[in-house]
Formats: structure tokens, C-alpha cells, sequence
């Protein structure tokens, strides 16, 4: 069974639904239980100072209008909905403790003047990225499901790239940005994509042409570190997983319970593929960047570029054909049903952006979306 973990990054808010800048404190309040790092702790972690710890369930973030959150490494997806859920709170609790809570909100639907994080690498990137680090307020999730090795994980990255577009539609949860609906479900994707190591790649000869690519980009001068390598999927830097990087946060623990499955699902499919001798899909990066687009611009509610034609085709269409690509691995996994239930509540539901919308509609208050978010993201209210 490979096992997986999720990190989330987290927008804080007062009491009207407006962003914070109290993260920083939050994870003050959380480093003194025991329960995540401040910024100096995380300063000296990314430093791989001795004495620094491994690892923080609650972090810091570029902005100090959000948190991020790390799960244990989970064998089921159980385990997952339980460590989301558990984390999520203990987010929301540092945060009371503040004056604030957390909401899984992927952008800020309220107009906001992002506050950088003090810290030395947060300085750094403001420092070399201008307007680009300065303007963006985003929060995204992540999963890492493990591999053998890093041939295996190449040999992994290799097949999943065609599907993860797929991915950022069934996350989409961005819709507002500066207090404007963008006609985005996810705009998170594209202010994210301003970042020079952003995107898709093509595919690797093996995990030393994949390395050689990762120092050709350090060559450059362009990106601090190895933390900078914004790839849509990468071989993590400190863990032997494959990271998966496209989706927004989701409101909702049960859809990135969801996302879970479908990374994990389609990391076992993509290796025994491999094992077997399948060919490598060759769709070149531009399309794939242009599939990106797609799935930001209309998530669930539109067609999406399709993996296996580059051709548009009904959302549900291709997320069928998606669960039928994992369905050997999410059976031997235990997880057919609930994946298949959870694809089944996105398509007859919508996703984050679909409900931060709709509240929008029936309230005409951005504030009103946020605090709705914050209940949806505790499980406190299901809209």
C-alpha cells in the first residue's frame, strides 16, 4: 500500500471574513504546544540547522494572511479525513487563540493588501521577485504519495502529467480575486503560473535526466532553491514521494479526501504501467499548458481538454474515463467507493468556486462568502 500525505495552505481571517495578517501569531501560539514551527524555527529548518525538527503538522507561508498544514503519512484514506480534519482544527484553534480563523480558501474573495511573512527566505523571495511575490495571496494543496525510488518516481511523473489538469478542475475553489469575480473557477492556477519554474514538463529519459533539468534550472540563477522547483509534479526534495502540486485547497475535507485517492490512484496505475513496458503519452507541454488553462478557466462546469485526445470533451466525460484509468488501483487499495462517491458529490454539487458563488448570489457579500467558507472548511455548515 503507498502511503500519502496532504499539506494545505490555509487563508486567516477576522470575524467580518476579512484576511488577517495574524499567522505568524497563530504559529507562535502553535510552536509553544508542541504543534508547528515559527517563522524563526522555520527560517532555521529550511536551513538544516541541527536541532531543528523533521517535520511541523503547522507552518508559515509567504503571506501572513495564511498557514499551512502537513498530515502525518497516512496507509488509508481514513487516516487522511482524520489527520485533515484533526489539523484543520488545530489550525482554527491557534488562530482563536489570535482573534482569527482558517478557512480553505484557495484566493481572497474580499479585496485584500497582502502582508509578507517576516523571515529571511520570505525576504529573499520578495526581494528577487518583486511584484510577482509581493501580489500573491494564494493557497494551494498538495500530495505526496510514495515511490519505490526516484526511477520509479520518474517513471510515474512521466504518466501522470496528462491527468493533472484534470486535477485543478475537481479542486477549483478561486473564483474571486481582489474583490472581482474573475470568470475563473480556479484564477489561483493563473497567478500562480507567474512564477518562472511554473508549469508542465515534458517527459524524462530517467531520473538522471530528470536531476540534470532540476540543476539546469538552479544554474540559471533565476530560483533561490530546490524549493523554488514549481513544477506541476516533482520527486520531493526530502521525502521519497512524488509531489503533486496543481489543485487549489478545497472547502471541503471529503473532496480532498477525494484528491487523495485520485493522486494515489493514479501513482500505482502510472507504476504498473511502467513495470509493464507502457509507452510514455508524448502530449507536448504546450498542450498540456493550454489543458491547464482549461481546467482553471471552467472546472467542473465546462469540457476539458481530454488526456488521451487533446480534444475538448464533457468534464464528467473525462472524469469517467479518469476513475476507469485508476479503478484497478483504487479497488486493491480499499478505496473504489469512496473515490467513486466522492467524483459522483463533485459532478452533482459543483466544487469550492461552484459554492463561494453561489452564497455570493444569494447574499451580494463577499464578507458572507468567507464565513461560509470558514463553516464548510470545520464541517460546521454544508452548502
Amino acid at each position: 500500500m503507498r502511503t500519502v500525505g496532504v499539506e494545505e495552505e490555509l487563508l486567516v481571517v477576522d470575524g467580518t471574513g476579512r484576511p488577517a495578517p495574524k499567522g505568524p501569531e497563530a504559529l507562535a501560539v502553535a510552536a509553544r504546544a508542541g504543534e508547528g514551527e515559527d517563522v524563526q524555527q522555520h527560517d532555521r529548518a529550511e536551513r538544516g540547522e541541527a536541532g531543528t525538527p523533521d517535520t511541523a503538522h503547522l507552518m508559515p507561508e509567504l503571506k501572513a494572511q495564511q498557514l499551512e498544514l502537513g498530515t502525518a503519512v497516512c496507509t488509508t484514506l481514513d487516516e487522511v479525513c482524520r489527520e485533515l480534519r484533526h489539523w484543520r482544527g488545530r489550525a482554527d484553534a491557534a488562530a482563536a487563540a489570535v482573534g482569527a480563523r482558517v478557512a480553505a480558501l484557495a484566493t481572497s474573495p474580499v479585496a485584500v493588501e497582502p502582508v509578507p511573512t517576516a523571515g529571511e527566505r520570505y525576504a529573499r523571495l520578495e526581494a528577487a521577485f518583486g511584484q510577482t511575490a509581493r501580489d500573491v495571496l494564494t493557497c494551494g494543496c498538495h500530495v505526496h504519495v510514495s515511490v519505490e525510488d526516484d526511477d520509479e518516481g520518474v517513471d510515474v511523473l512521466n504518466r501522470i502529467r496528462i491527468w493533472l489538469p484534470v486535477l485543478t478542475a475537481i479542486s477549483t475553489n478561486s473564483p474571486f480575486w481582489r474583490g472581482n469575480d474573475t470568470a475563473y473557477a480556479s484564477f489561483r492556477s493563473q497567478v500562480w503560473h507567474r512564477w518562472p519554474s511554473a508549469g508542465p514538463n515534458g517527459p524524462f529519459a530517467g531520473a538522471a535526466d530528470y536531476h540534470r533539468l532540476v540543476d539546469d534550472v538552479l544554474a540559471t540563477g533565476t530560483v533561490l532553491d530546490t524549493g523554488m522547483v514549481y513544477f506541476d509534479a516533482r520527486l520531493s526534495a526530502k521525502w521519497p514521494t512524488v509531489e503533486v502540486r496543481t489543485a487549489d485547497v478545497v472547502l471541503r475535507v471529503e473532496d480532498a479526501v477525494t484528491l487523495a485517492g485520485l493522486v494515489r490512484g493514479l501513482v500505482e496505475t502510472a507504476a504498473r504501467d511502467a513495470r509493464a513496458g507502457g509507452a510514455v503519452p508524448d502530449m507536448r507541454p504546450e498542450v498540456l499548458r493550454l489543458a491547464a488553462w482549461r481546467a482553471g478557466r471552467s472546472g467542473l462546469g465546462g469540457d476539458l481538454v481530454h488526456p488521451r485526445t487533446g480534444r475538448p470533451a464533457p468534464a464528467a466525460d473525462v472524469l469517467g474515463d479518469l476513475l476507469e484509468h485508476v479503478g484497478p488501483a483504487l479497488a486493491d487499495a480499499g478505496d473504489e467507493q469512496l473515490v467513486g462517491d466522492g467524483v459522483a458529490a463533485l459532478l452533482a454539487r459543483g466544487t469550492g468556486a461552484d459554492l463561494q458563488r453561489r452564497v455570493h448570489q444569494e447574499t451580494g457579500e463577499l464578507t458572507a462568502v468567507v464565513r461560509a467558507a470558514v463553516a464548510v472548511t470545520h464541517g460546521e455548515r454544508t452548502v
